[in-house]
């Protein structure tokens, strides 16, 4: 999308909306007030016609009162004809209590009739008001209706008096088809509720009450506001029209010069720095085309001057290199050489791949200056286009693509010009005692730095190529740095005897898993293991031997455990294992498991004097277990308990195992089956002898031996 385009689409947001929410805001506005007129006849007619029943019903009731005075031992006979030439009624009847028929007047509609002082919500064709006839002595001797029939007059007249459209909803056909439509849209509502038909009305049903004895439908005409939408319409169209037209005109107006801005800036791009745009007025637009002109004359003194500063840089690349080297962040040193070296030789863009030990694949490292590469999945494979070709003779190479070669391959960054060289190991000697002496061979490559495309497009030359071999030769001592500071870091962290972590790192991981664990509310165990007796190991086979079990020992202690597990040799022939989310039942099952490993088969191990046979050394061990957070709140509160259990199991006869704050632990012996917990809380088993509390003073326990304790 273009800028004249977004500046127009701008200018029309902020016109057109305040004119589309205004024609939006009056038309609801005007619907609003519209059918608020409605409501307010509807009411009104609600009103009025029940005003105008309950002048009917008082009507009848005088016409039925009347005929029932005169009716008292046949005084009048012609009451009920009296009441009817009155206009009271257009019915009279009278009955005997005994259901004959006294007398009649008018034409009586067919029953059942609405009673004014009792409606119900079935449909009538009449209205009546009925009243007793009572004789001299107080005796009830008949009774007078007085009816007036529901049809159109009665309805037109109710009409005139409540100024709305009344139709009654009687069984029966209406008068018309809009009368249908009503009187289905007053049969779907409930009573009071207001709908609108499908001709265009808006109908109200009244039930039956006292005063209103009929059930009706009362209608207007819906409001009509679809002239004044038209209108709004209209106004809109227009004002968008004139709104489009200046919109486009002052976005031709503003982008014109940055059109010429624009492709002035692509010359410069391409390297004409004597590129230059007119300046036509003095607002913002001219000045920044004077800011421009200005620029490009500066921009060609600072390449001279930056030319010149090259050689300069070159010389500070070796004391750059001597700070580089005493830094162990692999990855912060091949950004800060990758930096600098395309800074000394103007490459526009840059990458360091390194060989992975494993595979021998190149891996991308770091880039710069690299647009819809993602460093971090660039893979190639030794012999593989330019970087790879590199990797595979140990040789630099430096040229044009489509001139010297070689064939980028598809994962290779695009480029023009190109200057790639090695990264190899130092050629004198091993650097961290690790390597085989180099001897004839030449050093291994160990990765790949390239630079790709200097500003200006020059080619790379012969200055570049040896300033890009003493960063890489930088980089090559970088890592070995790495690596022997790496390897000095695991060395410290692990026992060389058994190849167990050792006591350092117990504390680190122990502070680390307590702090999961409690972060996440879950559970570690921590096992203190200890070999039975082993000085006497010692005394009678010697060191050596002793040592043998240690590895041994060892060995078998990391085949049973899991992977997320920690092992750790705390110091002789005390050892430590840490269970991340392991609760006290799933620590018993693996020392159950773990002592019947080692009590499984002895330790056999090879005499160094000649033709001495081999020795089968039995071994034991004893187990003490806590769990975080039951037995502890920190991490050296869990070790602790876990030290006393492990008392309790050596008192407990040894070859066992005991759980802090258990009642009596589980026996190691042959033939042991599964553990669980008891009633009491502690862990059992088959062999229950030796039984100890773990949680009584340590002054009532065994000390605790070092090494065959």
């Amino acid at each position: 999308m273009t800028l004249r385009a977004r500046l127009t689409a701008a200018f029309l947001a902020v016109v057109l909306g305040p004119v589309l929410l205004g024609a939006v805001f009056v038309g609801i506005a005007v619907a609003a007030v519209s059918d608020r007129r409605a409501a307010e006849r509807l009411d009104a007619g609600t009103d009025n016609l029940r005003a105008a029943l309950a002048v009917t019903c008082q009507r009848l009731r005088l016409a039925a009162e009347t005929t029932a005075l005169l009716s008292v031992d046949g005084a009048r006979p012609d009451a009920a004809q009296n009441a009817i030439s009155r206009g009271l009624a257009r019915a009279v009847e009278v009955i005997r209590t005994d259901g004959l028929l006294l007398t009649t007047a008018g034409d009586l509609p067919s029953k059942p009739w609405a009673d004014c002082a009792a409606p119900t919500p079935a449909a009538y064709g009449a209205i009546s008001a009925a009243v007793d006839i009572i004789d001299a002595g107080g005796r009830r001797i008949g009774r007078a209706y007085a009816v007036e029939p529901v049809d159109s007059t009665l309805l037109g007249w109710l009409a005139e008096a409540s100024g709305v459209r009344i139709n009654s909803l009687a069984e029966g056909p209406q008068p018309s088809a809009e009368d249908n439509g009503i009187a289905a849209t007053a049969r779907g509502l409930v009573a009071g509720a207001t709908g609108a038909s499908t001709d265009g009305r808006l109908v109200r049903r009244l039930d039956p009450q006292p005063g209103q004895p009929l059930m009706l439908a009362i209608s207007v005409p819906a409001p009509e506001t679809q002239g004044l939408y038209a209108v709004l319409v209209a106004v809109v169209v227009c004002a968008g029209l004139v709104a489009v037209s200046v919109a486009w005109w002052l976005a031709r107006s503003t982008t014109h010069p940055l059109t010429e801005l624009a492709q002035a800036v692509e010359r410069v791009a391409g390297g004409d720095l004597s590129a230059r745009v007119p300046v036509r007025s003095p607002d913002e637009v001219g000045r920044l085309g004077q800011t421009f002109n200005r620029m490009t004359r500066e921009m060609q003194g600072y390449v001279q001057a930056l030319t010149a500063s090259r050689d300069q840089l070159r010389g500070q690349l070796g004391v750059l290199g001597d700070t580089l080297s005493s830094t162990h962040d692999l990855h912060r040193i091949l950004q800060v050489i990758l930096q600098t070296a395309t800074a000394a030789t103007g490459a526009q863009s840059g990458v360091v791949l390194m060989a992975d030990p494993g595979s021998g694949e190149l891996c991308g490292q770091v880039a710069e200056g690299l647009a819809g590469i993602d460093v971090g999945e660039l893979r190639l494979q030794p012999g593989e286009g330019l970087l790879g070709a590199v990797a595979a003779s140990g040789e630099p190479l430096r040229g044009r693509v489509e001139r010297d070669g070689p064939v980028l391959s598809p994962g290779e960054p695009r480029c023009v010009t190109y200057v790639a060289v090695p990264i190899a190991a130092p050629a004198v000697g091993p650097t961290t005692g690790l390597e085989l002496p180099l001897g004839d061979r030449p050093p291994a490559t160990r990765g790949v730095l390239a630079l790709y495309d200097r500003h200006g497009f020059d080619e790379f030359d012969d200055a570049d190529l040896i300033t890009l071999r003493t960063f890489a030769g930088q980089a090559a001592v970088a890592v070995d740095n790495v690596r022997v500071h790496e390897e000095a870091q695991r060395l410290s962290l692990t026992d060389p005897l058994t190849g167990l972590s050792n006591y350092r790192y117990l504390r680190e991981s122990l502070r680390r898993e307590v702090e999961r664990a409690s972060r996440f509310g879950r559970t570690l165990a921590a096992l203190a293991l200890d070999l039975d007796r082993f000085k006497e190991v010692n005394d009678t086979y010697g060191h050596a031997a002793g040592d043998a079990v240690l590895a041994e020992f060892a060995r078998r202690l990391r085949a049973e455990i899991r992977e997320v597990d920690f092992a750790f040799r705390q110091g002789g022939e005390e050892f430590v294992v840490l269970l991340p989310e392991t609760d006290a039942a799933g620590a018993a099952v693996l020392a159950e498991r773990l002592g019947a490993a080692v009590r499984r088969s002895p330790v056999i191990v090879v005499s160094s004097m000649p033709g001495q046979a081999p020795r089968r050394i039995p071994v034991t061990v004893s187990i003490g277990i806590a769990v975080f957070p039951a037995h502890g709140a920190t991490g050296a509160a869990v070790l602790e308990a876990a030290d006393d259990a492990l008392y309790a199991a050596k008192a407990g006869g040894r070859d066992t195992y005991r759980v802090a704050g258990a009642s009596a632990g589980a026996s190691a012996g042959a033939g042991d089956g599964p553990v669980a917990p008891d009633v009491a809380g502690a862990v059992t088993s088959a062999k229950g002898s030796g039984e100890v509390t773990p949680g009584a003073p340590k002054a009532a326990q065994p000390p605790r031996q070092s090494r065959g304790g």
